[in-house]
């Protein structure tokens, strides 16, 4: 992806200097597995399964000097983001008839919190409707990449478009309405409605992905798709040695993942990311 000479946005907090970081994380298998892949967002659902067995507590130490690694992980970041402000700031009156009004974009190391519950590296990265800030530790790009075989820096720019996405969402009101009727609905039918939510946020970042104009370079599409594919609830399930359940599944298998990122790619358009009107996912 071609970043050089693109804007970066403001739009960054970065806690990376702060004194706290995680400890004792869990190695990457079983429920750790899950834990740390999944890409999702805090809106009041319980997450408590999810955690179960991270290991995470939070020490105190002295705040530190960022690494080079780390700098250029955020600006990376910031130019991914800066990216998504032009997109969607110009989707939204041309299409939508709305203004947009783009999130914070949180990077952290470890651990931190947020009004949507304390977060680690291990949740992976997040979108918390109640302050509009998308959170990251930008640790995350490393495992997409060595342990998920998910590599490639638009990979890593799909992510941060994957979460602002969901700011997207919870700007049309979609996130609102979905929570509402995840509380009057058996966990079998929560399930399916957060799968539908989690597909339309990989369009919408197909969508944002086709708006990109002359930043793309040969091979980041396929590396898009390759990371959709790799978050699958399928894909993560068999990986930590179970046998998929699809009345578990709240992302998506990876040929759904990777089939609406497409759509919203080959579309453009916002309402070509209709997940809740359509019959077959």
């Amino acid at each position: 992806m071609k970043l050089r000479g693109v804007r970066r946005s403001s739009n960054i907090e970065d806690r990376r200097r702060s004194g706290f970081r995680g400890g004792g994380t869990a190695g990457i298998g079983g429920v750790g597995l899950l834990v740390v892949l999944a890409i999702g967002y805090f809106t009041g659902i319980d997450v408590t399964p999810l955690l179960e067995g991270a290991g995470q507590t939070q020490q105190q130490s002295a705040p530190r000097e960022l690494t080079a690694a780390e700098q250029r992980a955020a600006d990376f970041s910031a130019g991914v983001l800066g990216t998504t402000e032009e997109v969607w700031g110009a989707i939204f009156p041309e299409q939508l008839g709305l203004e947009y009004n783009p999130p914070v974009l949180v990077l952290f190391a470890g651990q931190t919190a947020s009004p949507c519950g304390n977060a680690s590296g291990a949740t992976g990265p997040f979108y918390c409707p109640a302050d509009e800030k998308a959170y990251l530790d930008t640790e995350f790009f490393a495992t997409l990449s060595q342990q998920l075989g998910a590599g490639g820096d638009f990979a890593a720019a799909y992510v941060i478009a994957h979460e602002v996405a969901h700011h997207v969402q919870n700007e049309l009101g979609i996130l609102g309405e979905v929570n509402q009727a995840r509380h009057a609905a058996s966990q079998t039918e929560a399930n399916g409605l957060t799968v539908r939510l989690e597909l339309q946020a990989d369009c919408l970042s197909g969508v944002w992905a086709s708006n990109v104009q002359g930043l793309l370079e040969p091979g980041d599409l396929k590396e898009a798709l390759n990371a959709a594919r790799k978050i699958g609830d399928d894909y993560l399930q068999k990986r930590a040695g179970r046998v998929p359940n699809p009345h578990t599944f709240t992302h998506g298998t990876s040929d759904q993942r990777e089939r609406w990122f497409a759509t919203g790619y080959k579309s453009g358009q916002v309402e070509a990311c209709d997940t809740f009107g359509a019959r077959d996912l």
